[in-house]
């Protein structure tokens, strides 16, 4: 009997983790958003190099916000010919010079190059609520009013946001996107409601210049490839609430092959490991892909085998489908649904994977990742 039970066993810890990861997003999602009249004065640094899908598109959404309050909108590039400057030039042009600005500066602090454009440009910063976006972010209208709401509370430091991605050009793409939906926003509501968040995700970090100056400022990041988290741990470290805002914002994917979104996917895991090394490594409990192979090796005989494998993914599918259609919305799911197992097989890959090495490439360059997050440029 208990033998014929081992599969439902090996299976039940992925199993658990799915239903409170749905029990976690419809705890946030029906809670009131954070009200507030306020409209403090905002500065929006973003770091660039190189172009961006609808690079044009993804920073004008910044100028078209339904905001009363002033805003800055900053661009920090470390080159002149950096082919994204005609576009920011563009955009200059069409909102106005005194709105939107640029620093170009090649002085480099670290080997994060990202955090060296931030620190070069960070001087210019008029205003005492400073976010931070990746270049390739584009946001809803009303995504300044949702994340400076936060602010109210005098304990928040820090706010970042979730981030989907609603169109995938390719396979490759789509192994990503639903990697957002099925994963990573699960994964950052369990956090939240489990434990609060002790870290920030790169796509939109909005923090309090009194927060930022009590960690040490943008230098306190630049040997970290993480800078992300860092941030926020750090900021959390200093005694600061992180708030996690519902509003999402979009991270526009262009299309690629399979090998460099794996690429990717192999530097934030081996990047996460030297990181957070405890909860990584427990965090391969949770994956569903070693434990359907261990139901399948631990069962008696292929039918307990294939039911828990059964019971495991309708489980799964059905969650990851109703996180897609009722929380997300990114309109992924069901037509990307068969994709699901393929990329559970390929997180998991990239979970062993990661203990193998602490080499990474980032934009061009390689890096050692060194304990606790920090890392050196290689020749």
């Amino acid at each position: 009997m208990l033998r014929t039970l081992l599969p439902f066993i090996i299976v039940l810890p992925s199993l658990a983790y799915s239903l409170i990861s749905l029990a976690c997003a419809r705890r946030f999602f029906s809670a009131a958003p954070p009200c507030s009249t306020e409209t403090p004065s905002v500065t929006i640094l973003k770091p660039v190099k190189g172009m961006d899908a609808g690079s044009y598109e993804n920073f004008a959404s910044f100028c078209r916000q339904e905001y009363e309050g002033p805003v800055q909108l900053l661009f920090a590039a470390a080159s002149t010919d950096d082919p994204v400057i005609p576009v920011i030039h563009e955009l200059m042009e069409e909102f106005g010079d005194s709105h939107v600005s640029l620093v170009v500066n090649p002085a480099i602090h670290g080997p994060n190059y990202k955090v060296s454009n931030l620190i070069n440009a960070f001087p210019l910063a008029r205003h005492d609520i400073i976010i931070v976006c990746d270049s390739d972010i584009r946001v809803p209208t009303d995504y300044l009013k949702s994340v400076t709401a936060h602010f109210s509370d005098p304990r928040v430091g820090l706010v970042t946001s979730l981030y989907r991605t609603s169109c995938a050009p390719t396979m490759a793409t789509a192994i990503e996107a639903t990697g957002f939906t099925a994963e990573m926003i699960p994964n950052v509501l369990v956090a939240l409601h489990l434990e609060g968040l002790s870290f920030a995700l790169g796509a939109s970090m909005a923090v309090r210049r009194e927060a930022l100056a009590a960690i040490g400022g943008f230098e306190a990041l630049v040997d970290y490839l993480a800078d992300d988290y860092q941030l926020g741990n750090k900021v959390h470290r200093a005694g600061w609430r992180i708030a996690l805002d519902g509003t999402f914002v979009e991270s526009m994917l262009k299309a690629e092959e399979l090998l460099p979104v794996l690429s990717r996917q192999l530097r934030w895991a081996r990047t996460m490991r030297v990181s957070r090394p405890g909860g990584y490594l427990a965090s391969g409990m949770t994956l569903p892909f070693p434990a359907m192979l261990l139901a399948a090796f631990a069962a008696p005989s292929p039918a307990p085998a294939l039911a828990a494998i059964a019971l495991l993914y309708g489980v799964r599918l059905a969650v990851a489908t109703i996180f897609s259609r009722n929380f997300v919305r990114d309109r992924l799911l069901p037509a990307w649904l068969w994709l699901i197992p393929l990329r559970d097989m390929l997180a998991f890959f990239t979970w062993a994977l990661s203990f193998l090495g602490n080499r990474v490439e980032w934009r061009g360059s390689r890096f050692r990742l060194r304990p606790g997050g920090k890392i050196e440029e290689l020749a």
